[in-house]
């Protein structure tokens, strides 16, 4: 039986993300609503900290994990150290004296707990003493119906966390109330999409991302332009060190580091590389996200066969948030980007295979298990576990970031 975990991004005032909510299902038979809770978070434990760490699936922020009230009665959480992971209590769990008293002795232990999807009732008025985090889903609740609590309940020293957080201007608004944690989709949806023109320098980087399209590389002319930027040299070297490509083979020149590396992984590096460099200045959430989405569409892509130079999968999971990450309009940003026609299909209009190996991505993202199970049985064996796929790609991108950032 395969487990599925998914991380959501946590991110604070300046949108720096801060920690992951982590969402577990375990396998096909707990893709319903109908899920035990006990089961699914002892597994979450037991299979991914106690085997994978959840540090992996972090990157080393917080997770933030739901517990029901058994798991936290019989103290379950404490396999776990408390400066890795936030508690979250369900709204849904009965209140009790001794859900109340463990979660005195887990705060006493430096555990955080937090509140989720909380409701503003006032029978949890007696955790309050003990909780670091309340979250509200926004969407539930008017700005008037918000303020008014938060105003109830402002003698208690809580971090506010804004849950399905969708805009800018919400964002906004609620920074205004005082909260300081947000999560949502409002980071990869440009609110205000700025119609200007790329400078020169990003013009060039636009050209450097055409030569990763071509069939053939023209590796002395690529290492030439390379070789006049001593940044993109180190980064280039580094990105052969990070992939382990070889350890033992000695580098005598950035054409034989090219060479070395072989077109299709070029080209792969040529696009992160540029797309990195386009996006400076913006949120790095949405950089990893674009690396993730690359390396698991890469990767279901060659498991299924589809190998391909140029990388076609690779770059549609790449350039699928460059909208976002521009502030411009994808249409427009695509029409600068020489990419095949049938990548531009998959992420214009979500036609063709590529758009379906970027769905299944996406299912992973946010924790839509019946549509993954679904989506993944049409397309690969029962043998494979594209959770572990997802899992390497979540641990590539992460490092692959440090990479491009020093």
């Amino acid at each position: 039986m395969y487990c599925y975990v998914a991380r959501q991004p946590i991110f604070d005032r300046q949108k720096a993300v801060t920690g992951y909510e982590l969402l577990f299902r375990d396998g096909v038979d707990n893709c319903f609503p109908n899920i035990d809770a006990d089961e699914a978070t002892s597994k979450l434990i037991t299979q991914h900290h106690l085997l994978l760490g959840v540090e992996k699936i972090t990157g080393g922020k917080q997770a933030f994990i739901n517990f029901s009230a058994d798991t936290l009665i019989h103290h379950f959480p404490t396999s776990i150290d408390p400066n890795s992971m936030v508690i979250e209590i369900l709204e849904t769990v009965p209140i009790s004296d001794e859900l109340l008293t463990a979660c005195k002795e887990l705060h006493k232990m430096g555990y955080r707990l937090a509140l989720d999807d909380h409701d503003f009732d006032a029978k949890w008025d007696v955790f309050l003493p003990y909780v670091s985090i309340i979250k509200v889903d926004v969407q539930m609740f008017n700005i008037l119906q918000i303020s008014k609590y938060l105003r109830r309940i402002a003698k208690y020293p809580v971090t506010l966390l804004a849950e399905k957080v969708e805009t800018a201007d919400e964002y906004e608004q609620l920074k205004q109330l005082g909260f300081d944690l947000y999560q949502g989709y409002f980071f990869a949806r440009p609110e205000m999409l700025k119609h200007k023109q790329l400078g020169s320098n990003k013009l060039n980087l636009l050209a450097l991302i055409s030569e990763s399209s071509k069939v053939r590389l023209d590796f002395d002319g690529l290492a030439a332009i390379v070789e006049r930027d001593l940044d993109m040299s180190y980064k280039l070297l580094r990105f052969i060190n990070s992939v382990q490509y070889a350890r033992k083979q000695c580098i005598g020149s950035l054409k034989h580091a090219m060479v070395y590396m072989g077109e299709a992984e070029l080209k792969k590096f040529i696009s992160l590389l540029a797309l990195a460099n386009l996006a400076e200045g913006q949120s790095d959430e949405l950089l990893v996200m674009s690396l993730i989405r690359a390396r698991f569409c890469d990767r279901l892509a060659n498991i299924r066969g589809d190998t391909e130079n140029p990388p076609a999968a690779f770059l549609t999971g790449l350039f699928s948030l460059v909208d976002a990450l521009l502030e411009q309009p994808l249409e427009d940003l695509l029409a600068q980007l020489p990419l095949l026609p049938e990548i531009k299909a998959a992420l214009l209009e979500n036609k063709g295979v590529l758009a379906d190996y970027l769905t299944v991505e996406r299912t992973f993202e946010r924790g839509l298990w019946q549509q993954q199970t679904e989506l993944s049985s049409r397309m690969v064996p029962d043998t494979v576990d594209l959770n572990l796929v997802y899992f390497e790609a979540v641990e590539w991108g992460q490092r692959l970031l440090v990479v491009q950032q020093h």
